[in-house]
């Protein structure tokens, strides 16, 4: 049998996000995935192995070169595949573009979360990030939210502008402060290791989603608005003890574990609870989620529910 090399555009032709976030719902239905990520270095090269195994789901590994020297050549700096194997017998799959994975993955994570506590009149949405990612949440959010009106924001203004032309639904903005203040939905997927918004910027009703901080020195809001908010994350077992974001205001006191509400573990209490809470949803993005939409990929590659 010929183990199918799903590419991303083809890949991407039998996709929607309505259906990826079902997908990553069922999948937490699922038993708690046993999750392990490796690094090997060779400097300044970088190869990141993570590996999920989800009891009646099957199992991925997802394998990223970082070849930093690539971006002098004209080449992609990083590159990669993810491999997925039966539940049944262990065997390949299917070899999923490392790119199409990580796309769907990420922006149906935030996307899953702001399903569930974004206020469902929500009209404006701030993306923070011109890059890549912020692109896939424009799609992403575009699709759930399809009367809502977008800001972009981005360090480099033409960065903003570039993704902003031709598209009637967004807008630059011209101050991060103004931006976050006026909108409902605020999605932020940057590098910054110095918070970018500001907890005394929020208002009351709003959603708050921070994709970009991946590193325990990375954050991209204060603790202000840590304190301010009710606290969702992915997985415990992918962000408080690794992820700035949540693992520096617990270090100092400003919350407790317990106030972390709930993971997605825990779909009964990953609810908005009043209509004037700031929630604040911190994506982790673990391989377990890798496995999720690689299966679902995989499906709709076969036409299979």
């Amino acid at each position: 049998m010929t183990v199918p090399q799903i590419p991303f555009k083809e890949g991407e032709a039998l996709l929607d996000w309505h259906g990826l976030i079902d997908a990553i719902r069922s999948g937490h239905e699922r038993p708690k995935a046993e999750i392990g990520d490796t690094f090997l270095y060779r400097d300044p090269d970088t190869l990141l192995s993570r590996a999920a195994f989800i009891d009646g789901l099957g199992i991925a590994v997802k394998s990223a070169t970082v070849f930093p020297q690539n971006s002098h050549k004209g080449k992609p700096m990083i590159n990669g595949a993810v491999s997925l194997f039966s539940d049944e017998d262990g065997t390949l799959q299917a070899l999923i573009n490392f790119h199409l994975v990580t796309k769907w993955k990420t922006a149906g994570d935030s996307l899953l979360a702001a399903s569930l506590l974004a206020r469902s009149d929500s009209k404006t949405i701030l993306i923070v990030g011109a890059g890549t990612v912020g692109r896939s949440l424009r799609e992403a959010y575009g699709a759930y939210f399809p009367d809502a009106k977008f800001k972009i924001w981005n360090r480099t203004r033409e960065t903003a502008e570039a993704m902003a032309l031709n598209d009637p639904y967004m807008e630059v903005a011209e101050s991060l402060q103004d931006a976050v203040e006026r909108a409902d939905i605020i999605t932020s997927a940057t590098m910054s290791t110095e918070p970018l918004i500001k907890g005394a910027w929020l208002r009351s009703g709003q959603h708050v989603d921070l994709i970009g901080a991946y590193r325990s020195d990375m954050r991209e809001v204060d603790d202000a608005a840590i304190a301010r908010a009710s606290i969702f994350v992915d997985s415990y077992d992918t962000t408080l003890d690794h992820i700035g974001e949540i693992k520096s205001p617990l270090e100092k006191g400003i919350i407790s574990r317990a106030d972390i509400i709930a993971d997605y573990y825990d779909m009964g209490a990953f609810q908005r609870r009043e209509n004037d809470e700031i929630t604040l949803f911190k994506n982790g993005g673990g391989a377990h989620l890798d496995l999720m939409v690689s299966k679902f990929i995989l499906n709709r590659w076969n036409g299979t529910p």
